[in-house]
């Protein structure tokens, strides 16, 4: 394992459906000594400034306004070529001459870009947090490493945050559109108190950490809903985790700092809206399409909402005719989230300073899109990545959600010397299938450790030798997560943990165990786990439901610890079963409790 050779792998790369994925698994299960790469992965950061030519400053791109703090960071190093409103075809003209390019929301960076590139880019920086414009997949077959600058606005978007709450509980924007009209409407436009309401933060991270601090200094009081959250960093600042149906439910002010993910989408939607207390007010300055916008103009008009402020929209900008932003009950702002001086000056910086670092070979850990692995560490290791990666996937959907993730603890189970099994890449998938569901950050080898860390997510690793053939790297990998509330009993093992663990088989991952029951479960498509009553027929009547919902099975596996006691049924589904065939499951008299895990 002492190759100075290194490979950018994408955080994606051995998911099915990456396009090299496939190339790294068929040399695997040929048998292949090593792994041969095509050609436009043949790269390495430590050659990432060669390009330029020897001696050369390289060329950086700028498409779009940057702070001058950054761009004094960027000439001490680089050549700096700002060129602003670049059509498409001209950015594809001028990008086969740079080494780096910076851009913000408004640049598309699509394949063709870095097809037009030729090899020469070698960084992408976005200033700011998402990267929806970038092509992340293209980034790293051409060899491209993509950074973003995800810390420095946090401030500017709590602020504002803020600056929304207040001015729609005392109309401010509706009392000042009257004023410039002449008018005096003072009992129109009476508000509401701050004090004492009871403000939701939904997602406590960086942004709904602040947020919350300067809530609680307005006399509000605060509840969160976070998956990660731990409970001793809440209670640090006064605020109580709660589950999603108790923070819809039971709050005054809704306040969303959620990432747009897929199930984050449309959250805020008609049966979301109904279980909300009548008269609540809604601020989103995260991301437009975790609402519904059609269902949020009912609310409203049906005075469900009472108010909603809003920074941020599904399209930007919306239509013109938008009834949400024309509503007489919202107040809108332009994305201003990070639109302070000192927000985009901090923007500039960070990311000048991460693509100075990339261009001069250092690591960064705003890094998105690659972590680096000797070749041969990963043909070995390719497929006990995917199976760490659904296992942090499965563990964590089995947490209730009330008091967040306290500790990680990964065992291996293997016949080698623990001096001769490398487990970064394992412990950095664990890390990417926990944290990656419900939020905006890609995981990888390079930021794992730092991403835990800011997550407060305390990792740990065991390895277990056990007699066998050290030619086979790993018998098993066992996620555990310890001090949780889980909202599948069955999941928790002896020890009071919530325990999955997992083997390879001819290539396949397979889930093996499920708190203390043995299980055998292909690890495609999703899987549905059951809680049963150890008796016959249950396998038939669970099949007979779901083949009626024209549900494909495509693994099944019954576990069970004494004789007629309890059992646990894996069935691995190659589709999502819908909410009616969940329910006809859970009305089965003999199953104590089931749950629909996606992959």
């Amino acid at each position: 394992m002492a190759s100075s050779k290194t490979l950018f792998v994408p955080n994606n790369t051995l998911n099915p459906s990456f396009i090299s994925s496939e190339h790294l698994r068929s040399q695997f299960r040929s048998g292949a000594s090593s792994l041969t790469l095509p050609s436009h992965h043949r790269k390495t950061l430590s050659v990432i400034s060669a390009s330029a030519g020897e001696g050369e400053k390289p060329t950086v791109l700028i498409s779009e306004k940057l702070g001058d703090a950054g761009l004094a960071v960027l000439r001490e190093f680089a050549v700096v070529d700002c060129a602003y409103s670049l059509s498409h075809a001209e950015l594809c003209s001028k990008i086969a001459l740079c080494d780096a390019l910076i851009v913000r929301s408004g640049t598309k960076v699509t394949r063709e870009v870095f097809e037009a590139g030729k090899g020469r880019l070698k960084v992408v920086g976005r200033a700011g947090v998402g990267i929806d414009n970038v092509d992340l997949q293209a980034a790293t077959e051409f060899g491209c490493l993509v950074v973003n600058a995800p810390t420095a606005n946090t401030v500017a978007a709590a602020e504002h945050g803020i600056a929304l709450l207040a001015a729609m509980a005392r109309n401010v924007a509706q009392a000042d559109a009257s004023m410039k009209e002449g008018k005096w409407q003072r009992n129109k436009y009476v508000g509401v108190s701050l004090v004492g309401k009871t403000l939701a933060v939904m997602g406590f991270g960086k942004v709904g950490t602040e947020v919350a601090r300067r809530a609680k200094g307005l006399g509000m009081h605060v509840i969160a809903h976070d998956p990660y959250a731990p409970a001793d960093r809440a209670r640090a600042i006064g605020v109580e985790l709660v589950s999603f149906d108790e923070a819809m439910s039971s709050s005054d002010f809704i306040s969303l700092h959620m990432p747009l993910t897929p199930a984050t989408s449309k959250i805020l939607n008609d049966g979301t809206f109904a279980k909300m207390k009548k008269g609540v007010r809604i601020i989103n300055v995260a991301r437009g399409g975790v609402i519904d916008e059609d269902a949020l103009v009912r609310a409203l008009d049906n005075g469900t909402v009472a108010q909603a402020a809003l920074d941020v929209f599904t399209e930007e900008p919306p239509p013109k005719d938008s009834k949400l932003v024309l509503h007489e009950n919202v107040i809108a702002t332009p994305h201003l989230g990070a639109s302070t001086v000192e927000a985009q000056e901090g923007v500039a910086i960070e990311i000048a300073e991460a693509v100075v670092g990339a261009l001069k070979g250092e690591l960064s850990a705003t890094a998105v899109n690659a972590p680096m692995v000797p070749p041969e560490v990963l043909a070995e290791l390719s497929p006990y990545v995917v199976l760490a990666e659904k296992l942090g996937r499965l563990a964590v959907q089995l947490v209730s959600g009330r008091s967040g993730i306290h500790g990680v603890k990964i065992i291996y189970s293997s016949a080698r010397d623990p001096h001769d099994l490398e487990t970064r890449i394992l412990r950095a998938m664990v890390t990417k299938g926990i944290v990656e569901p419900i939020s905006t950050v890609f995981v990888n080898l390079v930021n794992a450790d730092y991403t835990a860390k800011h997550r407060g997510l305390r990792i740990s690793e065991e390895r277990v030798i056990h007699e066998g053939s050290p030619e086979i790297p790993l018998d098993s990998i066992q996620v555990q997560l310890s001090h949780v509330d889980s909202k599948f009993a069955g999941a928790i093992s002896d020890s009071g943990n919530i325990a999955v663990e997992g083997r390879v088989k001819d290539g396949i991952p397979h889930l093996t165990l499920v708190g203390s029951f043995s299980v055998d479960v292909s690890l495609e498509g999703n899987v549905i786990l059951c809680r049963q009553v150890d008796q016959p027929g249950m396998i038939g009547k669970v099949g007979i439901i779901l083949a009626e919902q024209n549900v494909n099975i495509n693994f099944m596996s019954v576990g069970r610890t004494v004789r007629g006691k309890q059992a646990i049924m894996a069935i691995g589904v190659d589709d999502e079963p819908n909410q009616d065939t969940l329910k006809k499951l859970g009305d089965i008299p003999t199953i104590e409790e089931f749950a629909l895990l996606k992959l």
